[in-house]
């Protein structure tokens, strides 16, 4: 959400560590949106990729138009499998990279919240 962290309180009680530790609680769970943001991207193209390359499979064509960057060449049905399978292995390389960082994230958001709690029990409030 946009306010990640609601205190309740005395201030005076929350240390320059507390504050740190809400701040890095802040930036995770930013970063853990974009994360889950970007993931979802790389499935839908993963999804399209997948999509292309069964098509491939039955298209009667021997050369297709494939795209690169902004432009189609034309490539034989091979070379498009090919360089399909390639784009395929990328995007899965990168999946695999966001989730082990996903993971990461919530794994020292998990601790941050654990120590918070413990110090601030129901007077802080960590939103995700």
């Amino acid at each position: 959400g946009e306010r990640d962290v609601i205190m309740a309180g005395n201030a005076d009680e929350v240390s320059w560590d507390d504050q740190q530790n809400i701040c890095a609680f802040g930036r995770l769970n930013t970063r853990l949106h974009e994360v889950n943001a970007e993931l979802k991207a790389k499935s839908k193209i993963v999804e399209d990729l997948d999509e292309a390359s069964n098509e491939l499979i039955i298209a009667d064509d021997d050369t297709v138009r494939f795209s690169v960057g902004e432009t189609f060449v034309t490539v034989d049905n091979d070379d498009a499998e090919t360089m399909l399978q390639a784009q395929i292995t990328e995007v899965g390389a990168e999946v695999s990279a966001l989730e082990k960082e996903k993971k990461d994230i919530t794994s020292a958001m998990a601790e941050l919240k654990e120590k918070l709690y413990k110090k601030f029990g129901n007077n802080i409030n960590l939103e995700e």
